[in-house]
């Protein structure tokens, strides 16, 4: 009788793999070969010109900018992340709740996430640039920081953080919406405050949503080149941004060099994939 419980979870679980099987089959089929053929071609295996040699001349050739280049993409994916996930998690309690504040912002947040980044990046531009909406309607004129395109890539995280909170948002109270009433109301019935319910009830059932957006997010914001290249300074570049100039290059023989960056963001997306995998197996909701 235990074993047939056991098996029951697994059986129903299947007809949904099943179904999601074609669409998984499909993407790894793009990804891989897009993979595939990028590795080759920064390898020198599917040259654009001349004949196919191994050799490790394109790696070389960008590895004295690597350092900077992938320090600058995670320093700002991991600012837009925690950021997001701050903002996203407030939102998502606020909608649980279910009060007319709560439906407002469900409604914001569903209106955000259709809008392109490029769209996202030229309003918070136009919002915070030194003759942006904020400076004027401050007067603040000269002395107004140097928001975009500044040191500190202030506009880049804020437009990333803004846009992505609400896909975080929705997602968490997905997760939250079914499962935190009961389990939230029990905690209150047995004396225990808000704070006390925020650590032990609601934190603990919206993680295991929480690690997963805020892997999705960390991953684009790393790979994404849009917002930084439109809100961030000129030098140093991004990781693919400096992508992106490679690849636009004149010349042919640059193309190589373009593959291995695009390489060396994927190795760093799949790294932060398992880490937020090996997380997700150390929450007890998740398992």
């Amino acid at each position: 009788m235990s074993s047939g419980r056991r098996l029951l979870p697994g059986l129903m679980a299947a007809p949904a793999v099943l179904m999601a099987a074609p669409a998984v089959l499909m993407a790894s089929f793009v990804v891989l070969g897009g993979l595939l053929t990028a590795a080759a071609q920064s390898l020198g295996l599917l040259p654009l010109a001349g004949s196919p040699s191994l050799t490790l001349d394109a790696h070389t050739t960008v590895a004295p900018d690597l350092p900077s280049a992938v320090g600058l993409s995670l320093a700002i994916a991991s600012a837009s992340t925690i950021a997001a996930s701050a903002v996203g998690f407030m939102a998502a309690l606020i909608i649980v709740q279910g009060r007319w504040c709560g439906r407002v912002i469900a409604a914001v947040s569903t209106l955000t996430i259709p809008f392109p980044h490029i769209v996202g990046a030229a309003s918070v531009g136009l919002l915070l640039s030194d003759s942006g909406l904020l400076s004027r309607l401050t007067g603040a004129g000269e002395d107004w920081p140097q928001l975009v395109g500044g040191p500190w890539w202030v506009a880049v995280i804020a437009d990333y953080s803004w846009k992505e909170s609400a896909f975080i948002a929705l997602v968490v109270t997905g997760a939250l919406i079914t499962r935190s009433t009961g389990y939230d109301e029990t905690a209150a019935l047995l004396g225990a405050g808000r704070l006390r319910r925020l650590r032990h009830v609601l934190l603990p059932l919206s993680l295991p949503a929480l690690t997963v957006s805020a892997t999705i997010v960390f991953v684009y914001t790393f790979g994404s080149y849009e917002v930084v290249w439109l809100l961030g300074r000129p030098s140093p570049e991004p990781l693919p941004v400096m992508a992106l100039r490679v690849f636009s290059s004149a010349s042919l023989t640059s193309r190589p060099e373009a593959a291995a960056l695009a390489v060396v963001t994927a190795i760093v997306s799949f790294g932060a994939a398992i880490a937020a995998f090996a997380l997700l197996r150390r929450i007890p909701l998740w398992r």
